[in-house]
């Protein structure tokens, strides 16, 4: 058995984390009662109680109408900044972060209004953790095309501050290829590109978006084990899977944490990696994913150090930080 210590303060990159996802139940009643918006629960326990899903839509109802208390740049950096100190708590020091602007411009909350906030949190982590954070616009696949690209007009003004686009949300009936022409603005636009697929999608979806959207990384990507041949590529081509142990539990993609494949994906040379998606709604942050997962898989200290290793390679960085931070990540195991 791995120390927990260890796990927790194992330097690691979080890849795959959604903000709006952080949204504690105590925060979503505070700001609740701080901008006066009705919700549907009277106490923080009936909040807590309603974190309960059967499979992404069920969490995807409750993750927008949670949503709508933010309102304000105070409230998205407020959000930001504890999941930040949650983070650093964790041993992250690098994090590259969705948010969902259509989740809140759909709300007539202006696009300026939530990346000011945001970018607030950012220059507030580096200053209190010495953290470094990058932004990842994310498209909302249940909408249209169009709308991504209204969205992305949008983000003109701050294009510069992000480090590239996602797409989230139903992945069931939204392939990648629907998205195909955004995708290719975007990265002509010198933006990095990931795609969620793979979670309840089919192995055809990661196909699509490596293939049509050019995808930099996989998020999720569970269910390309279903495929040899995929597996093959991916491990050839060194793609980054940014798994998330406790969100496919919660979302009834995996039965238990007992069963989950993380292992076996670090076995089949896939460049897999451990994040907390939705945080606030699946049962813990990075570091309880790191343990929990250990733990009822039996890791080995080799596995977890690879998992946190593969979390820098399959950063966003530039090859003078990614080496400073893998120089970090080998002294501390060798000095634990």
């Amino acid at each position: 058995m791995i120390d927990d210590a260890f796990l927790t303060a194992l330097p690691k990159c979080e890849l795959h984390l959604h903000i709006e996802g952080t949204l504690e139940p105590e925060m979503m009643v505070a700001l609740a009662a701080r901008n006066r918006v009705a919700i549907p629960f009277r106490s923080v326990e009936e909040v807590r109680a309603a974190y309960s899903f059967t499979d992404l839509q069920s969490f995807l109802d409750i993750y927008y109408a949670g949503g709508d208390v933010l309102r304000t740049e105070e409230d998205f950096h407020d959000l930001a900044l504890a999941y930040f100190d949650r983070a650093a708590a964790d041993g992250v020091v690098h994090a590259e972060i969705f948010f969902d602007p259509q989740t809140h411009t759909h709300r007539g909350i202006p696009f300026e209004v939530v990346v000011r906030g945001l970018l607030a949190a950012v220059a507030t982590a580096k200053e209190k953790h010495g953290m470094t954070v990058e932004l990842i616009m994310s498209y909302l696949r249940h909408l249209d095309q169009e709308d991504a690209f209204a969205t992305l007009k949008q983000a003109e003004p701050w294009l510069d501050r992000f480090v590239g686009v996602g797409l989230d949300s139903s992945e069931v009936g939204h392939p990648p290829s629907k998205f195909a022409a955004v995708f290719a603005a975007s990265r002509e636009r010198g933006l990095k590109l990931c795609a969620h697929a793979g979670e309840e999608g089919p192995p055809a979806y990661v196909l699509e978006a490596l293939d049509v959207l050019g995808v930099d990384r996989i998020d999720h990507g569970n269910r390309a084990l279903e495929d040899s041949a995929l597996v093959a590529r991916l491990a050839r081509d060194a793609t980054t899977l940014t798994v998330c142990p406790l969100s496919n539990v919660a979302l009834r993609n995996v039965a238990s944490l007992d069963v989950h494949p993380i292992d076996r994906m670090l076995e089949l040379g896939l460049r897999a990696t451990i994040h907390s998606d939705d945080p606030a709604y699946f049962g813990g942050y990075i570091g309880e994913n790191f343990r929990a997962t250990a733990a009822a898989r039996s890791l080995s200290r080799d596995q977890v150090v690879a998992l946190a290793r593969n979390s820098f390679l399959g950063s966003f960085l530039d090859d003078a930080a990614l080496s400073g931070h893998l120089r970090r990540l080998a002294a501390f195991v060798q000095a634990h």
